[in-house]
């Protein structure tokens, strides 16, 4: 089960795609998960960064931004958890979940 399962349903209500949660809870000590998810414009990737944040900030947490004008790749940094927003280019481009299954 999700460690983060209400926020990847607020994403999934916003029509984000490809929501992938990765536990890293065991490998370092970067955050205890990443979020990645997919949007098909820039609008829409600024709907998900604004609602992860809006989420992570409800729940107490405080949040970094970092990419706002990036067309490819925005994250929100709220330490135990880091939510990647892409385009699908983006996915594509830094394919951060091959990256971390080949650290398995």
């Amino acid at each position: 089960m999700s460690t983060f399962v209400d926020l990847v349903t607020a994403l999934e209500n916003k029509n984000g795609e490809d929501i992938l949660e990765l536990d890293l809870k065991n490998r370092g000590g970067l955050a205890d998960a990443f979020i990645l998810v997919t949007g098909n414009s820039e609008t829409h990737m600024k709907t998900l960064v604004e609602t992860a944040e809006e989420f992570l900030e409800r729940s107490g947490r405080q949040c970094k931004i970092e990419g706002e004008n990036s067309v490819r790749w925005r994250l929100v940094d709220a330490g135990d958890v880091v939510v990647h927003v892409f385009s699908h280019k983006g996915r594509e481009f830094y394919r951060l979940e091959r990256l971390w299954e080949e650290e398995e």
